[in-house]
């Protein structure tokens, strides 16, 4: 190999990480809203595990182990997944490595090897949920269900799913999204939220490209927690 060919090797990987360093460093960070639960509530305890945190609820035998969405903390989603906690569902968010799920998809094995669920649902938004559906469909631990927020399964699974989706989500490929569902080999179901957009499943400020939702974000998020544990108890 020349001088010449192996300075243009070295400088294009300098270029490239740094270019992603740069990258990585910009990202949705949470609102107070969502930063307000990380001590817990008189019926959630929070606790931070090495993958992220742990949300300890009443329940005891079904937990939900969701990934966030592409650049975005991941303590922004705690809201939402409180509010699944307090009605017995305990929930684990996941610190996705730079805030990108696609460095982490195999997170959730961590968290399964040191835990006794009965039922584990895998549950992700927009990356993230394409991330938990790669994981469910190569895992050969035992999920129960699928559970996707602005987001679209991209390979074949048999694995039950709940899809909820806001009318005003400027985000999603809807093109994609409907071409995904010949993936689906078992039942589907879809809750599609009349109002709510992409970002409002977290509590971190609007987001690039997203429609502007008609209603608020504990709306959106309360009609999820009511979606979601429809689903649950459909399976459990």
């Amino acid at each position: 190999m020349n001088k010449k060919l192996k300075i243009g090797i070295i400088l294009f990987i300098i270029i490239f990480f740094g270019g992603f360093f740069v990258y990585a460093q910009f990202y949705y960070h949470a609102e107070k809203t969502a930063t307000d639960y990380l001590n817990g509530t008189e019926d959630v305890n929070v606790t931070k595990i090495s993958k992220g945190l742990f949300l300890d609820g009443y329940g005891n035998d079904t937990a939900v182990i969701f990934y966030p969405g592409a650049k975005v903390e991941y303590t922004s989603y705690l809201p939402l997944f409180m509010d699944l906690a307090s009605r017995g569902v305990d929930c684990y968010l996941v610190e996705m490595p730079f805030n990108l799920a696609f460095f982490g998809t195999d997170s959730a094995d961590e968290i399964i090897k040191n835990s006794s669920y009965e039922h584990y649902f895998m549950a992700g938004h927009s990356l993230g949920g394409a991330m938990a559906g790669n994981y469910v469909n190569k895992t050969d631990y035992n999920i129960t269900g699928l559970i996707y927020l602005s987001a679209h399964t991209n390979v074949g699974t048999d694995v039950p799913i709940l899809s909820i989706r806001g009318t005003n989500d400027g985000v999603i490929n809807l093109t994609s999204y409907h071409e995904a569902q010949s993936l689906i080999k078992n039942n589907f179901t879809e809750v599609i939220i009349d109002g709510g957009n992409h970002a409002q499943f977290g509590n971190y400020g609007n987001q690039s490209k997203d429609g502007h939702a008609n209603i608020t974000a504990k709306s959106q998020q309360d009609q999820s927690v009511e979606a979601i544990m429809k689903f649950i108890e459909s399976l459990t």
